[in-house]
């Protein structure tokens, strides 16, 4: 299917195997085909796929299709039939979308031969069948793969599952290497993870600078349902469906499952900082508003009081306005805050208090009329105190001064970092805030910086996938390490903690700008590498919640500690595992 130099027209399509061809688009592409053989695998309201019986001898040419029909099919599974029509591309999202095309037959006749078929013998994937490439998804494409004429289905993932598009697949023994989506999506590696690349302690999968992970394998609830599944769980036995593609990802449409067995993966709990240890936390609340069931709120503040032991300070992220995302003007959060504080309490935790500074209308970012933010939570009864200075507005930029000899202090607290530079724009700005801990002083500063959502999909059409967010994360992180160098400059002995969803990866240029400009140490690097992650994304566990600090803190005796709460788990508050640092101050 791919388009190379020019050719002579290809003979008659016989097959599917012929109109599906070997790339991304069908040599047949606009052109009318007639008599085309298969079994029906499966159906949808719009039409449905089909298999051919008489394969060639090539595995970069797929045997399956869709046949789109508009409207419910009359076939059923089983059914051998003849179908005429016209091969089209479809593209999720429209012509210029980033998304894959899924090769069609638009039909105009369908002819039943028989009923009652067998169905072709599925393609097994993983060990004892065909094993996708285990590390690289696409890496000989600079630009649209549909164009480039490279096609190498035994080297690279993207072309790998390409060439099994509409095809009855198999996999054995699966298990899950990231919770069911609120979209019915599980990701899962064939036999058990055999063979698979770097798996977590937990039974998941980490995904590397180098290593993209092609083995997982979507599986989507488009023709079945799928029941609720944690990292770890399996499908004992085989799970069957066809090979489709959507929305950035190909996905194996599950047409019989087996039973789930449980991996009795259980949520861990932090221990409680002694009393010479200053607990630092992040929380991610993911579009926390009044709004939501006051059961999320319970669940929330157990975590914050339970299993994170109650921190000193909590940087939190993700807290949206007192109306959520009704449109309507309203930026403050008292009301979110007091239910969030409130919840605590009655969850058994000692008394916080909060600060924060609520953004201008619709400018930073997140979902629309939510004006989400972060702030900070702390204990005020171990001796950690916030210090308030006055002046801090959504636009007011907080300023570095010097405080004796050696150290730094805000010119407001808290106050927001360069609010009005152009790196912020429609971001969360990053939130400073000054504390005293028991004769210290401490600069902490909360940061959300841009989402990753407008970035291409790994499988997407344009490779390497553009990623936007990239360049903004590395404007932003040269913006914060000029904040930070004016706190060492200021005063070389304040300790500073920088925190929170830097939606950038440890390997990332923009965590490289942040620790190189300025000598923050990346504590999440300190960790081993196959605990490296607090979010799972499509089975891929990443880094993007980051806590650093200044050398004045670093060489203090610590603990770093990710703590598995949410993003292994289908029954979540949020998408962000916390972590929890100790430093020992006494």
């Amino acid at each position: 299917m791919s388009a190379t130099t020019a050719q002579a027209a290809p003979r008659p399509a016989r097959q599917i195997h012929d109109i599906q061809g070997r790339g991304h688009i069908s040599p047949f592409l606009g052109k009318k085909v007639t008599r085309i053989p298969g079994v029906v695998t499966a159906t949808a309201e719009n039409g449905f796929w089909m298999q051919g019986t008489s394969p060639d001898e090539d595995p970069g040419t797929s045997e399956g299709i869709f046949v789109f029909t508009r409207t419910r099919p009359r076939v059923t599974v089983g059914d051998e039939v003849q179908v005429s029509g016209t091969v089209n591309e479809f593209r999720p999202g429209g012509p210029k979308s980033a998304n894959l095309s899924r090769t069609e037959i638009d039909s105009s006749s369908i002819t039943v031969r028989r009923h009652g078929a067998p169905l072709p013998a599925p393609t097994v994937l993983g060990p004892g069948g065909r094993r996708p490439p285990g590390e690289v998804i696409d890496d000989d494409v600079r630009g649209d793969v549909e164009k480039s004429g490279k096609y190498q289905p035994g080297r690279d993932g993207l072309d790998f599952y390409e060439s099994l598009e509409g095809m009855l697949v198999a996999v054995d023994d699966a298990v899950a290497v990231g919770p069911r989506s609120e979209f019915g999506e599980i990701p899962v590696l064939p036999a058990g993870g055999q063979g698979a690349g770097m798996r977590s302690a937990r039974g998941g999968i980490v995904a590397r600078a180098k290593d993209a992970n092609p083995e997982r394998i979507i599986l989507d609830d488009a023709l079945q349902p799928l029941p609720p599944m944690n990292v770890a769980d399996r499908l004992p036995g085989r799970t069957l469906g066809v090979l489709d593609y959507s929305y950035g990802d190909y996905k194996l449409l599950v047409l019989s499952v087996p039973a789930v067995r449980g991996g009795g993966l259980t949520r861990t709990r932090t221990r409680p900082q002694r009393p010479d240890e200053l607990a630092v936390a992040t929380v991610a609340l993911d579009g926390l508003d009044p709004g939501d069931p006051p059961q999320r709120f319970a669940a929330i503040a157990d975590q914050i009081v339970t299993a994170l032991a109650a921190p000193d300070l909590v940087t939190v992220t993700g807290l949206q306005d007192n109306s959520g995302s009704d449109d309507d003007g309203t930026v403050a959060a008292d009301q979110t805050v007091a239910q969030l504080l409130a919840a605590i309490s009655a969850a058994g935790g000692p008394g916080y208090d909060w600060r924060s500074i609520d953004p201008l209308d619709g400018a930073d970012g997140g979902e629309s009329g939510g004006n989400i933010r972060t702030g900070f939570l702390f204990r005020t009864d171990r001796g950690l105190r916030f210090v308030d200075r006055p002046g801090g507005t959504a636009t007011a930029p907080v300023e570095a001064v010097p405080d004796g000899a050696r150290e730094a202090a805000l010119s407001i607290s808290p106050g927001r970092v360069a609010p009005q530079h152009p790196a912020w724009r429609q971001a969360r700005k990053p939130l400073a805030g000054e504390f005293r801990w028991r004769g210290r002083r401490l600069i902490a500063i909360a940061n959300h910086w841009t989402a990753r959502g407008a970035d291409d999909s790994l499988y997407a059409r344009f490779q390497p996938p553009r990623r936007p967010s990239e360049a903004s994360h590395a404007e932003q992180a040269k913006v914060l390490a000029g904040f930070v160098r004016k706190l060492r400059r200021a005063g070389p002995g304040t300790g500073v903690i920088v925190t929170g969803g830097l939606n950038s990866y440890g390997h990332s240029r923009a965590l490289r700008t942040l620790t190189d400009r300025t000598g923050l140490r990346d504590l999440v690097a300190e960790l081993p590498r196959k605990e490296r992650y607090t979010v799972i994304s499509a089975g891929n566990g990443h880094d993007p919640d980051h806590i650093l600090v200044n050398r004045a803190l670093a060489e203090l005796p610590h603990e770093i500690e990710a703590v598995r709460l949410n993003a292994e788990f289908a029954d979540r508050v949020s998408e962000h595992d916390p972590l929890v640092l100790r430093l020992r101050t006494g």
